[in-house]
């Protein structure tokens, strides 16, 4: 009996690699960033810029591994990008409504 042909390595790797890069960094800045504003004590609690910046990579090395888990490179970019919107709309509306204005 014929052993079974293993399945090729899919040619989206380099896409979802690029989106997990670009996407997955912009997405861990903006949750860093609603982090910051959200998080206890405001954006001027002592000690969370040092907190945050360690949020972040922790953040987008995560993305970063799952992307991997999407079927395609266009759904990874697609659902990175709607994500990326959400969070940087989530965060302006914070600062706005935190600021006073």
């Amino acid at each position: 009996m014929a052993k079974p042909k293993p399945a090729p390595i899919q040619p989206h790797w380099w896409s979802k690699t690029l989106a997990g890069g670009v996407l997955g960094f912009s997405l861990a800045i903006a949750l860093s960033g609603l982090f910051a504003w959200l998080g206890p004590g405001g954006i001027g609690a002592p000690d969370k810029v040092q907190f945050n910046m360690w949020l972040v990579p922790f953040i987008w090395m995560t993305v970063f591994s799952l992307v991997y888990l999407f079927r395609t490179g266009i759904r990874a970019w697609l659902w990175l990008g709607a994500a990326n919107g959400l969070a940087f709309l989530a965060l302006m509306l914070a600062r706005r409504a935190l600021e006073g204005g």
